[in-house]
This record gives C-alpha cells, sequence and structure tokens, in this order.
C-alpha cells in the first residue's frame, strides 16, 4: 500500500514558519490527491490543502489561504506544506493523506470531506506559542 511518513513539525512563535515535509513511497502507477489535513484537541480533522497530481491543481481551506503552500517535488515523491504566518490557531496533528483520483474536482471534494482519504501518515505536531 501507499506509505505517507510526515516530518517537519515542531514548536514555532506567532508569526513564524515551518515547512512540513511528507515522503510518499509504495504507490502503484496513477493519479491521486495529495493532502494535508490537522487536527486540533477539541476539532475535528479538517482539509488544509490537496493537490491532484496530474495537473498539479492546488486548492486550500479558508482558514490557510495565502498563508500557506502544498507543492511535490516529483524527483523523490515528497509533498510539502510550506506554513507561514502562524498563530494559534494552527496548533494541531497535521496529517498527509492520499486517494487515488481521475480529476482536481474529486480532489477538491476530497478536502472537503465529501470523500474519505484512503491513506494516512501517522502525523506531526505542530505547536505554535505566543
Amino acid at each position: 500500500q501507499v506509505q505517507l511518513t510526515e516530518s517537519g513539525g515542531g514548536s514555532v512563535q506567532t508569526g513564524g514558519s515551518l515547512r512540513l515535509s511528507c515522503a510518499v513511497t509504495g504507490y502503484p502507477p496513477g493519479h491521486y490527491c495529495l493532502a494535508w489535513f490537522r487536527q486540533a484537541p477539541g476539532k475535528e480533522r479538517e482539509g488544509v490543502a490537496i493537490l491532484f497530481t496530474s495537473t498539479e491543481s492546488t486548492y486550500y481551506s479558508d482558514s490557510v489561504k495565502g498563508r500557506f503552500t502544498i507543492s511535490l517535488d516529483t524527483a523523490d515523491n515528497s509533498l510539502y506544506l510550506q506554513m507561514n504566518s502562524l498563530n494559534a490557531e494552527d496548533t494541531a496533528m497535521y496529517y498527509c493523506a492520499a486517494n487515488r483520483a481521475n480529476n482536481g474536482d474529486y480532489c477538491q471534494a476530497s478536502l472537503l470531506g465529501k470523500y474519505r482519504m484512503n491513506y494516512w501518515g501517522k502525523g506531526t505536531l505542530v505547536a505554535i506559542s505566543s
């Protein structure tokens, strides 16, 4: 199966930046939605950003739009989430997730929770301090 391994989490002060990485391995040929989700204590898991590998189309939640950037390095199959202007609301466990997909619309819907992601990493913790 597809394996996802996150790294790059840690503690950072408000206004700072972090770059999360997700190594994607063990997947068969095809197109995928590659995404970042997060879950904070007392809140449900939410989609943060998602990318469709065929067209590299990207979609973001309103809460991170303009601050976060999702990207894929096809040379080493690494998914990244560049996070800038971090604030307390960004404190959460961040998960890398993936699903096979035929188009970007499916990925966009997946970000909103319409479709469940089939593959998940174990998460990396991001803690923002003031």
